[in-house]
């Protein structure tokens, strides 16, 4: 058979598999958040009552939207406060076998930032600059707390469509410790269980020097090891991202084999996806939940196909006149091949995730494109955990209102009626990101300084700056390369980035939560326009695009499209 036909059986079994979790992990969830029993309740549910009486929570005292931010704006805040101070001065403090001294102030603000954000952005080396302290003290609790957080607004959210005329949209600390316990600790247990039986390291031994030998040459290789499963484990679950590793998931160490990768792209979107579902289910329309999926669905098989197609179809001229065998692999892991590499580049950005088993600077122009868009349509092609639905919610919110508006019916959602109010939350919750990216995209192409960083002039430079700050604003984390980013510059611009574009859209969507909640049900009638039908969800696609080429074309066109005009044309790559 072709190789082009197992890529495709191999892309599509992903998919049902993921399908086919999607409603098992949502029944679990929605267990979980009601309060109901679950086959876990013997172990956590003490836990979490401990943990209640020894912080002090009430937790059974409902928070309204202001109560909510508030308690998520400070946790978040004390968070990166003690993951700045752990930074800086982690050549004080245990499990650093390798001595390494603290980080800069400007490179810890900057990646205290990023895992606070979910966003994980990494201008640094892990293996090279992170003691075992860090990594796992640091970094990976809050890869844990900063998902939770983004599970737990949109709980809040939910909540202010479900219920009728109240004031309160839930406890962000209920929300938050059951998150934490009942669905990321034992599924990241599991998963590094996994991974480890795969052959991903976990251990706090010092670096080995290992010898190597080959004809005529003795040297030498330093291996860099460390607790890295459990960190692999919850990046992924959590969509995440920051590898333990600077190679990241192209590191042998954090994804060692095909079966290791197929396992590392069902766990990015396994919560995104199952998320919809537990939507559908507190919502009481099952339906709605799957047509939100069907949209996310759809896109990202497009997504996938598209860039698969570019790399497999779309290497460098350059390269292929040469007469290279497997020119289009340039940049990828061989041990996975075209489809592996575009199944994970697809799935780690249209997501939040960000991890990354290839280079993207690699990937030809149209390629690198791909990865591109889905960051910058809102990474609401599942997205992050919690924040990709809530803001898929809000372009919900958007194409309601417009169709509404375009046929004369009442624009309503869930029995609630969609008024300036909630346009205007779901309006910044959509275009904060965005505006924020081109924003500091244009400073910096006039900031001298700014543009030092870039390593290669023209198109291909433009990309790989848009490529930062979307990736920084809408939380994603991954990187384009060839842009030196570890300067104070961009560590500062990039905290930024990632600052309003996580606790923006976050305050908007609580703020959308409390506008929902005190409004009365309306039950559905002759003028509501059905929102669980093939026909809104392809309404629902073409807003999304409508909005992403609106705000991104010029842009795109001036980077990627402009530089596969000119690799056609044999300006290079």
């Amino acid at each position: 058979m072709p190789e082009i036909y197992l890529d495709i059986i191999y892309i599509l079994a992903f998919f049902a598999l993921l399908t086919l979790f999607t409603p098992l992990l949502g029944s679990y969830l929605s267990k979980v958040y009601a309060g109901e029993r679950t086959f876990l309740s013997v172990v956590f549910s003490p836990l979490e009552k401990s943990l209640y009486k020894f912080a002090g929570v009430e937790e059974n005292r409902e928070m309204t939207w202001q109560q909510y931010a508030w308690a998520v704006l400070s946790f978040n805040f004390l968070g990166l406060l003690f993951l700045f101070l752990l930074l800086t001065g982690q050549k004080l403090l245990p499990l650093n076998p390798q001595k390494f001294s603290g980080l800069s102030w400007d490179l810890a603000l900057n990646t205290a930032v990023s895992f606070v954000t979910n966003t994980n952005w990494q201008a640094y080396s892990g293996e090279n600059l992170l003691s075992y302290f860090s990594q796992a003290l640091g970094l990976t609790v809050q890869n844990f707390l900063s998902a939770a957080t983004g599970i737990a607004i949109l709980l809040a959210l939910v909540r202010g469509f479900v219920r009728k005329t109240r004031e309160t949209i839930g406890n962000f600390w209920q929300d938050l410790t059951r998150t934490v316990l009942f669905v990321f600790l034992p599924m990241a247990i599991l998963a590094a269980l996994i991974l480890v039986s795969q052959g991903v390291i976990q251990n706090f031994s010092a670096y080995k020097t290992v010898p190597l030998y080959q004809p005529g040459v003795q040297t030498t290789q330093v291996l860099p090891l460390g607790p890295v499963a459990s960190q692999e484990a919850i990046k992924l679950l959590g969509t995440n991202g920051g590898g333990f590793f600077g190679a990241n998931s192209a590191h042998p160490f954090e994804n060692p084999t095909p079966f290791a990768n197929f396992f590392e792209v069902l766990l990015i979107l396994l919560l995104p996806a199952a998320l919809t579902n537990l939507f559908g289910r507190m919502a009481g329309k099952p339906r709605e939940g799957w047509a939100i999926y069907t949209v996310m669905l759809g896109l990202l098989l497009a997504a996938v196909f598209c860039l698969y197609w570019a790399e497999n179809q779309g290497g460098s001229p350059l390269l292929k006149s040469s007469g290279i065998a497997g020119y289009y692999m340039e940049g990828k892991e061989i041990r996975f091949g075209p489809a592996g590499a575009a199944l994970f580049s697809a799935a780690t950005t249209a997501t939040s995730c960000g991890a990354v088993n290839n280079m993207h600077d690699s990937l030809t122009p149209l390629g690198g494109m791909i990865p591109l868009l889905l960051i910058l349509l809102g990474e609401v092609v599942f997205g992050g955990v919690g924040c990709g639905l809530y803001t898929m919610l809000a372009f919900v919110i958007i194409a309601v209102f417009v169709a509404g508006l375009m046929i004369g019916r009442t624009p309503e959602y869930l029995g609630k009626k969609i008024e300036v109010a909630e346009m205007w939350y779901s309006v910044l919750i959509v275009l904060t990101a965005g505006v924020v990216t081109l924003i500091l995209v244009a400073v910096s192409l006039m900031n001298k300084t700014a543009l030092s960083s870039i390593l290669n002039p023209g198109a291909h430079g433009l990309t790989e700056m848009l490529y930062a700050f979307a990736s920084a604003s809408n939380n994603n984390g991954s990187a384009f390369a060839g842009l030196n980013a570890n300067t104070v510059y961009f560590n500062l611009t990039t905290s930024l980035a990632m600052l309003l574009g996580r606790f923006v859209p976050a305050t908007a969507a609580l703020a959308l939560a409390g506008s929902l909640v005190r409004k009365k049900y309306t039950p559905p009638g002759i003028g509501t326009l059905p929102t669980d039908q093939l026909a809104f969800i392809l309404w629902l696609v073409v807003v999304i695009l409508i909005i992403g080429a609106l705000t991104f074309f010029p842009a795109l066109a001036l980077g990627p499209i402009v530089e596969q005009l000119l690799l056609k044309g044999g300006g290079g790559h």
